[in-house]
């Protein structure tokens, strides 16, 4: 199932917490593990800078650029060092790899390449600068983009004991159950099959679509139907602390509604408290 799962990493305390997960998960499921830079092509493009220094006569941007350029290797490189020490104190031999470009594009380009997961930190380095933040456009652009997996990691690391799955019965959330079907009886993690719906009847009928498909496989596992809207009643259910891990059917409605109304899987992302394992 997961022979390797690739670690973008920036060098912020999210993304070390993003290692830690990458590292544990790997041990259990004994899948490698490829950490990854990149050198945002944006930070040397520099147009802002390029029109400050000429207003105040300062040299041109480009006699700057060989600086700039090599200030951002040089970091690339003990982030990538850092990245293989963390491993490599727990056990694993990784491979790591630097590319130039723009950060979600070069992600899931890479993603394309080598990997079966993603496994990207809730926020980087860039949080607070917007479109640089791993947290909302990179995240949320590598999820709807990668054609993988994506497992989206919080500020802190739990070891990872049992997981859930947020069902309704929509053909994401069903690949999403036969994911975590997969991956409870490969890592021997209890599943609980979380339904969220006011409606008895409706919750009936999906928590026994369900329970068809599990009930042919070796899991342990339960089902819970849970009153309330999705995402504030899913966010509520992870915060009791029941479970380590959760997946998702990634983007379940349409586009026009999330333009209106946010989507469950985008407000989980900014929110969860554990990490988050997104499938298509």
């Amino acid at each position: 199932m997961v022979k390797n799962i690739l670690i973008p990493t920036d060098g912020s305390e999210y993304g070390k917490t993003a290692i830690a997960y990458g590292i544990s998960i790997a041990k259990r499921l004994k899948a490698g593990l490829t950490g990854l830079h990149v050198v945002d092509i944006r930070l040397l493009q520099g147009p802002l800078f390029t029109d400050i220094s000429g207003s105040v006569g300062l040299p041109p941007y480009q006699e700057f650029l060989p600086a700039i350029e090599s200030t951002l290797e040089a970091k690339a490189d003990s982030i990538l060092k850092e990245f293989r020490d963390q491993c490599q104190a727990a056990g694993i031999h990784p491979d790591t790899k630097e590319v130039k470009g723009v950060i979600d594009e070069a992600i899931i380009e890479e993603g394309r390449k080598c990997c079966d997961w993603i496994l990207l930190a809730q926020r980087g380095e860039h949080f607070h600068i917007g479109s640089g933040a791993i947290l909302g456009s990179t995240a949320q652009a590598v999820v709807r983009r990668s054609g993988k997996p994506v497992l989206v990691t919080p500020e802190t690391f739990r070891e990872i004991e049992s997981m859930a799955l947020a069902y309704d019965g929509s053909a994401p959330s069903h690949n999403a159950l036969k994911l975590a079907a997969e991956l409870s009886e490969r890592a021997s993690w209890p599943l609980s099959v979380v339904v969220v719906t006011d409606d008895q009847t409706l919750g009936a009928r999906i928590s026994r679509k369900a329970e068809d498909f599990l009930s042919w496989l070796k899991i342990d596992h339960t089902t819970l139907i849970l009153k309330g809207k999705e995402d504030k009643t899913l966010l509520s259910f992870i915060r009791e602390g029941s479970v380590e891990l959760i997946v998702m059917g990634a983007y379940g409605h349409n586009r026009f509604r999330q333009l209106l109304l946010g989507s469950t899987t985008s407000f989980i992302i900014r929110k969860s408290t554990i990490p988050v394992l997104l499938t298509r």
